[in-house]
This record gives C-alpha cells, sequence and structure tokens, in this order.
C-alpha cells in the first residue's frame, strides 16, 4: 500500500482531525483494492475498466488515479498481495521439507497454482513486472518481494552447502537464486501462452531446480 502522510490543516482556529483524513483515504484505498480484485477474478484483465473500478469502489475516476495512475498499477496493486500470499504459503511449506531442492519446489509452487487459476490476469502481471515504470511504487513493491524469495532460495542453497561440509558462496547463491526464479518466470508463462503444453510444469520445473542447484554445490566442491 502507499505510504501516506497528511499533516493537520488548519481552518481558522480549527484544526482538522489528521488521523480521520488518513482513515478516509485508507478506506478509499480499500474500496478501491478490493473492487479492482472482484473485477479482474471475475472478468479478468483485458474486459475491466478503470471506470467499472470506480463505480464499484464508489469513487471519481480523478480520485481513482491518486491512488493507481493506470489498470495496470491496479493489477500490481491486486496482484502483489497474491504473490504475497503465495510467497508466505511457499514458505510454510517449505519448511517441512529436509532435501533443498525440495524445500525450493516448495517455496515457488503456490505461485505457479496461482497463475495456473488466472493464466492472463499473471500474464499481464508479469509484463507489468518486467515493462512498468522503474518509479512505479507498486512495481517497486513487487520486484522487492521477488528479491525475498531469490534471497530465501538461496539460504536454503547455502544450509544445504554448509550441512555437505562445503564453504558456501552466498554470491554464488544467489546468482543461482536468480536463475531459478527466471525458470519460474518462463514457467508461469507458459499457462498463457501454451508452450509445450506436452509436457509436466511442474516435474520441468523440478528438473530445472536440481540442475541448477548442484551446479552450485559441483562448484563449491570443485573449489575446495
Amino acid at each position: 500500500m502507499r505510504a501516506i502522510s497528511y499533516g493537520v490543516i488548519m481552518g481558522g482556529s480549527a484544526a482538522v482531525d489528521p488521523g480521520r483524513r488518513v482513515r478516509n483515504k485508507q478506506e478509499k484505498l480499500d474500496r478501491i483494492f478490493r473492487s479492482a480484485a472482484d473485477l479482474f477474478a471475475v472478468k479478468g484483465f483485458g474486459a475491466v475498466s478503470t471506470q467499472e473500478v470506480s463505480e464499484r469502489a464508489d469513487v471519481a475516476a480523478g480520485t481513482l488515479f491518486r491512488y493507481a495512475a493506470s489498470k495496470g498499477e491496479l493489477l500490481l496493486m491486486v496482484y502483489n498481495e497474491e504473490l504475497r500470499q503465495a510467497l508466505a504459503d511457499g514458505r510454510q511449506r517449505a519448511d517441512d521439507r529436509d532435501d533443498a531442492v525440495d524445500a525450493v519446489v516448495e517455496m515457488v509452487l503456490p505461485i505457479l497454482e496461482r497463475a495456473d487459476g488466472s493464466p492472463e490476469n499473471s500474464a499481464m502481471y508479469q509484463r507489468e513486472m518486467l515493462f512498468g515504470s522503474p518509479d512505479e511504487q507498486y512495481r517497486r513493491e513487487g520486484l522487492t518481494q521477488i528479491a525475498q524469495l531469490e534471497r530465501g532460495i538461496a539460504d536454503r542453497l547455502v544450509d544445504e552447502a554448509q550441512r555437505r561440509g562445503l564453504r558456501a558462496d552466498s554470491d554464488a547463491a544467489l546468482l543461482a537464486a536468480v536463475t531459478v526464479f527466471a525458470a519460474i518466470h518462463l514457467t508461469v508463462a507458459r499457462f498463457s501462452t501454451g508452450a509445450h503444453s506436452h509436457r509436466d510444469l511442474v516435474s520441468d520445473l523440478r528438473t530445472q531446480i536440481a540442475q541448477v542447484a548442484a551446479g552450485y554445490w559441483a562448484a563449491l566442491e570443485s573449489a575446495a
């Protein structure tokens, strides 16, 4: 959500309650979020207009654009929360796995499950994350979450290296995690593109993760 800071506005000798102003703005943002989320879920990104969102949220179009300047930003706002929930689910599922590759797979499976349920919205979210403005707040928030996922993957690779008695390289582990996320990104795209439709997505992704992890650990063994 946007960080909002409002000062006290004086009108004569009376002051407007800044707390109420903040609450009113948060309530509008909540209505916009719920309205956009509901419409995207039912109709899909392409069939939704910003006018529909503003009418459903009971705010003026100008008000809507103060919170999200485009339909793409609305999608980022909504799907950042989807991503946040997916990553939380993945972390919980990974905690039950002793094998590092299995743990990384469990970290990312909730992302695939959500993409499978709404391929159009997921594809548009990917596009906004890739090509959106670098100054856009919701895009930055999404990228921050992805960076956290990559750090979590890297941590599992490092933990496994240490368990094997290897001298872990944290920077190399992070690069390996970035490669894993690239594979995840392309796997999510397959839901909307239909590429390699004859293959099992989860099995392919697990193989890719295992290959990246094996390469990381093998490099550490060679350097020892």
